[in-house]
């Protein structure tokens, strides 16, 4: 620290009665160098914490018993991890590659319109039932939905629901066309409630050709609900939206009958 000269005046009385002036000197010290010096103790105090904390770790690592529990920690971590990536490779992989296989002759049938087979398979061909309950989500999630179409087509309207509600894929055409499904299963089971609020998601998903005909259908259960107003909007929707399907040249007459009833 810098010291500051400071030089006191003032008078004294001398013996004579006249007045001198005198001169004391007093050291002091500057604000700034006051400051400077406490951020310098502070530093200091810091560095000695940071010297504690390193020299704490080094005993830690220098203890045997540490090294050791160390050690044990960083081998499980690596055999988790290569653990991981060996049933991937060597069992999940191939087993997905298997399943996949086993799925394209019951696609097949399925394109050929032949439910029954596809979904149960001919002693030859393995289902999609077969193939879910022994592969799981492992062929695809796709599974469930080609699942849940089958089951729909051979009257299994529950088993279809199930299967169908499990399919979570992330095409907005296939996730729509599955909610449409759970709505025509609901309404072979006479739960038309139910069943129009699966069709109103299936609408809900990315316009596409499809959603004139989910419209369609949830204009006509709207009318057996006894709800006119609401199915007069699917029917608007399809003139308007979707003038060129196949759904809008049919549903003139239903608005023709709302608005004249």
């Amino acid at each position: 620290m810098f010291p500051i000269f400071v030089v006191n005046l003032h008078f004294i009385n001398t013996r004579e009665g006249e007045y001198k002036l005198h001169e004391s000197y007093d050291y002091k010290y500057s604000t700034i160098d006051i400051t400077m010096a406490t951020k310098k103790k502070q530093s200091a105090q810091e560095e000695v914490k940071l010297g504690t904390a390193i020299s704490s770790i080094e005993l830690f690592f220098q203890d045997k018993k540490n090294q050791q529990k160390l050690f044990i920690a960083t081998s499980a971590i690596i055999v988790i991890v290569f653990g991981i990536i060996a049933i991937n490779r060597w069992y999940l992989q191939p087993l997905k590659t298997e399943a996949r296989a086993q799925m394209f002759p019951a696609e097949q049938l399925f394109m050929d319109g032949d439910y029954a087979t596809a979904l149960n398979g001919d002693g030859n061909v393995m289902g999609f039932a077969q193939i879910a309950n022994e592969y799981g989500n492992k062929a695809g999630k796709i599974i469930y939905f080609y699942k849940g179409i089958c089951q729909l087509q051979t009257g299994d309207n529950e088993g279809a629901i199930k299967s169908l509600k499990k399919y979570d894929g992330k095409e907005k055409i296939a996730k729509a066309r599955a909610y449409c499904c759970i709505g025509d299963a609901y309404v072979n089971l006479d739960n038309n409630a139910e069943a129009l609020k699966w069709y109103k998601k299936a609408i809900a998903e990315e316009s596409h050709a499809y959603t004139a005909g989910y419209l369609l259908k949830a204009g006509i259960i709207s009318e057996e609900m006894g709800d006119n107003d609401q199915a007069l909007k699917f029917y608007d929707e399809i003139s308007i939206k979707y003038p060129n399907s196949i759904e809008a040249y049919e549903v003139g007459k239903y608005i023709s009958r709302l608005k004249n009833n």
